[in-house]
């Protein structure tokens, strides 16, 4: 079975469970070491970046079922244009395609509690999209929807610790008066274990929760009590989500990335509203305080260091082999300075992602008048050319082999913009997600030529303004509701699957 996710808290948990009753498990990680063991343990590591649809194809074979634990709402580049659900489609996307490739009998999916309301925040509809996703490629999907996951290293109870622990006297926002159903760490990872090739479970979704429901300000009150500390409480109502993230991130030290987002999600209750699935497969729930017991206990087993910041906290280094940028030997390793764009745009009805790829070769032109030009040749090579000077500013292949009738994916293979020095990893795809209503535009790994500075305050803006403009241009085509087609050009041949 593969787990992605593995250096993530509950993944390290669920290795170790996983492992003591038998199973080979693969930990797949963006940091790990193909074919190594896997933190000195039986499990296997598999090197797995989830944006590449070719690296979650390789890392889930000889696989049979997988755990689904990825969540990308920290950075992923040295330069990251991507709203962090747009990221999570794409990571889910790829997952459930690789999934059907290998022939998975399912994937178990840790998500969140959803409260009963179309009104979600950006945080939850985002984790229901990732649900949906997983599924919509075949494999059967079980998903488990939790709420505060009790345990060492998880963010939620990383901040509501950190709070508890650093603040004398605690100011609770209006969003701290909403209820939700902690759930243990330990109790998580025995419904994923349990639940992983029970066909019963397929195709199912089940709100798990432990079996204390609590304020998030009794959860602080508690806390504070259980660490034998004395905490004095403040209500501020007036304290708005915006300014609850800046005074949550100051004091805990947890990127605003991360607590923004989670902040937001608390609108709402998020209370399990049938949680027999525990009694189902007879997991004996948690308490609150026992919970918080075993965290804290964890804590003070690990080194202070180590603690204070889980592997899960720390973006993976980005590293490849290549000759260093001092000239050094073949094998020397340096972080690599790539760059991640994602901008998720509407499709117009009927269109392809090879349409909309279609589209935007031949709309930039006219965008950038008279100043570019750009050619593509009938193998699928485009070239973005000044066209006074002939002087080609990228170029991009179609991989006819690596696209399908819904991902269009062409390779940056030259250009004075981009040092394609490392390989053939930079790449610039469109694919459309869930009901082909939204089609996104992706760069990938892309390495800029220009000094870094100058690529942040030039090339990378203008990339973000292009990328708008052409959203407008294809909202202008969806009102047309059956205008021409957008041509039959040499750049794809859409019978490729």
């Amino acid at each position: 079975m593969a787990i992605a996710g593995a250096s993530g808290f509950v993944g390290r948990a669920l290795v170790d469970r996983l492992l003591d009753a038998g199973h080979r498990v693969f930990a797949l990680g963006r940091s790990a070491v193909d074919g190594e063991s896997w933190r000195g343990t039986a499990a296997v590591g598999r090197r797995c970046d989830l944006f590449s649809l070719k690296d979650a194809e390789d890392a889930l074979l000889g696989a049979d079922v997988a755990v689904y634990l990825v969540h990308s709402m920290m950075p992923t580049a040295r330069l990251t244009q991507a709203h962090f659900a747009d990221m999570d489609a794409i990571l889910a996307d790829n997952f459930g395609r690789a999934a059907a490739s290998a022939g998975l009998r399912q994937i178990v999916y840790l998500g969140g509690l959803l409260p009963d309301t179309d009104a979600l925040s950006e945080h939850l509809a985002s984790r229901a999209e990732v649900e949906h996703l997983l599924g919509a490629h075949g494999v059967p999907v079980t998903s488990l929807r939790a709420g505060l996951v009790v345990g060492r290293g998880g963010s939620s109870y990383r901040i509501l610790e950190r709070l508890v622990r650093r603040l004398p006297v605690l100011v609770c926002p209006r969003w701290t008066q909403t209820r939700t159903q902690p759930i243990a760490l330990d109790d998580v990872v025995e419904l994923i274990a349990r639940s992983l090739g029970r066909e019963a479970l397929y195709d199912e979704a089940y709100d798990v929760g432990g079996p204390d429901v609590l304020t998030y300000r009794d959860m602080i009150a508690r806390t504070a009590e259980l660490l034998d500390l004395k905490r004095t409480v403040i209500d501020a109502p007036v304290l708005t989500p915006g300014l609850s993230t800046l005074w949550v991130s100051t004091v805990t030290g947890v990127d605003s990335a991360l607590v923004g987002p989670l902040v937001q999600s608390l609108r709402h209750d998020m209370v399990a509203r049938d949680a027999s699935l525990l009694e189902t497969l007879g997991v004996e729930p948690t308490s609150f305080a026992e919970a918080v017991r075993r965290a804290d206990e964890a804590m003070s087993t690990v080194p202070k260091r180590a603690s204070s910041e889980s592997v899960a906290d720390r973006p993976a280094a980005r590293v490849v082999e290549g000759p260093s940028s001092k000239g050094g030997p073949p094998e020397a390793r340096r972080p690599r300075p790539d760059v991640r764009s994602i901008q998720r745009l509407p499709c117009p009805e009927g269109w392809s992602a090879h349409d909309v790829a279609r589209a935007y070769l031949q709309w930039l032109p006219r965008f950038c008048w008279p100043w570019l030009h750009v050619d593509v040749s009938p193998d699928g090579v485009c070239r973005f050319e000044i066209a006074a000077l002939g002087l080609c500013l990228l170029e991009l292949r179609l991989s006819a082999e690596r696209s399908s009738a819904d991902r269009a994916l062409l390779y940056i293979t030259g250009g004075v913009l981009s040092d394609v020095h490392y390989g053939d990893r930079d790449r610039l795809e469109f694919r459309t997600v869930g009901d082909g209503s939204a089609v996104m535009a992706a760069i990938h790994d892309f390495t800029p030529a220009l000094p870094w500075w100058i690529y942040v305050a030039t090339q990378a803006p203008a990339h973000l303004v292009v990328m708008r403009a052409f959203a407008r241009h294809l909202r202008r085509q969806r009102r047309r509701l059956g205008a021409e087609d957008p041509g039959d050009d040499a750049l794809v041949d859409q019978s490729v699957v």
